[in-house]
């Protein structure tokens, strides 16, 4: 008699594995709304099967299956997520007025806290700060979906490669050459899978404060000293990004819509493993959610800032749309 559990415990028993079920929807398709709607998917359609799960593998890689299937599946009629910088050469002219490209499916940042990848959650569990990235991410959009997938399930899970022919539905030597060129294209477009995400220390937790700071009292002086001199900004929807403190200091002084101290206020939050913002704009007596910026550190300064203009983003971080303007800062 088969000590399979039975279907009734089906949820119970999966859904621990949601956080991280997550995490791998979101490394495949670069959008944390879209991950949400594929993990859904993967646990309706493990539902309807579960009666022929057979206990062949674990649960967790049945499932794991079932979601790259369904990613595949998806990307079938979706192109890639980018960024602005894995679309061209940074734009000469930081002074000329930006225009957004609404077309473009744009890659989006996750909240760490969906993913299990904040400071509480244990050290055991498969969604790493490195493996979320948002460097990685915009790098594993220039793979082929299933080199994606083959990459991922080899590099980040650590599955052989036998588990992801049959997840797949391909041979082993199908999957060793997928990987073969897969790694061979993120070593062009990207840092490799082995870079580390470093610690936030008091000196880095300082950095992030004089950066809030700067931008709340609208001192683009005290901004451009915190960035590298290679330093980039980019800001989907708009296709331009920009590099150089002198050129990000023109960009925010002449396209900006703040004009003095207050007129922004930022909550810290956490996005992809790194230090992010909420960024709001004061219109009379409130604030407006305005934008959401995530942060790459390098070493005592700032390195690049990615700049999501898309307000739906402040309901999957949960965080509210307005501020009272009359309130004291918001609470970390």
């Amino acid at each position: 008699m088969s000590d399979r559990p039975s279907n009734e415990e089906f949820l119970q028993l999966a859904d621990p594995l949601r956080r991280e079920l997550l995490a791998h929807c979101y490394r495949m398709l670069g959008s944390a709304h879209d991950a949400e709607d594929l993990v859904q998917e993967t646990y309706l359609r493990a539902w309807r099967s579960y009666e022929g799960f057979e206990g062949r593998s674990s649960l967790r890689t049945w499932l794991y299956s079932i979601a790259t299937r369904a990613c595949l599946t998806a990307l079938d009629s979706r192109s890639r997520r980018p960024l602005p910088t894995g679309l061209g050469a940074p734009e000469a002219e930081a002074t000329a007025p930006v225009v957004e490209q609404p077309e473009v499916s744009w890659l989006e940042p996750v909240p760490d806290g969906l993913v299990g990848a904040g400071p509480g959650d244990p050290a055991s569990i498969v969604t790493s700060r490195e493996s979320i990235r948002l460097a990685l991410v915009a790098a594993l959009q220039h793979l082929p979906p299933r080199q994606r997938a083959v990459l991922i399930l080899r590099e980040v899970l650590s599955w052989r490669a036998a588990e992801v022919a049959a997840a797949l539905d391909i041979t082993t030597p199908a999957v060793n050459s997928m990987l073969q060129r897969a790694r061979a294209r993120l070593n062009e477009v990207s840092p490799t899978l082995d870079d580390r995400v470093e610690p936030l220390t008091p000196d880095r937790q300082a950095l992030l404060d004089r950066y809030m700071t700067a931008f709340e009292n609208y001192d683009v002086d005290a901004i451009v000293e915190l960035f590298t001199k290679d330093a980039i900004w980019e800001m989907p929807p708009y296709p331009g990004w920009y590099q150089g403190p002198v050129n990000i200091g023109r960009l925010i002084t002449t396209n900006c819509p703040a004009e003095k101290p207050g007129d922004m206020r930022l909550v810290p939050v956490a996005a992809n493993g790194q230090p992010a913002f909420a960024v709001y704009l004061r219109a009379g007596a409130e604030y407006h959610a305005f934008a959401l910026q995530v942060l790459t550190l390098t070493g005592a300064r700032v390195g690049h800032v990615v700049m999501f203009f898309d307000v739906s983003l402040f309901d999957v971080f949960g965080l509210p749309r307005g501020l009272p303007a009359g309130e004291g800062s918001p609470a970390k």
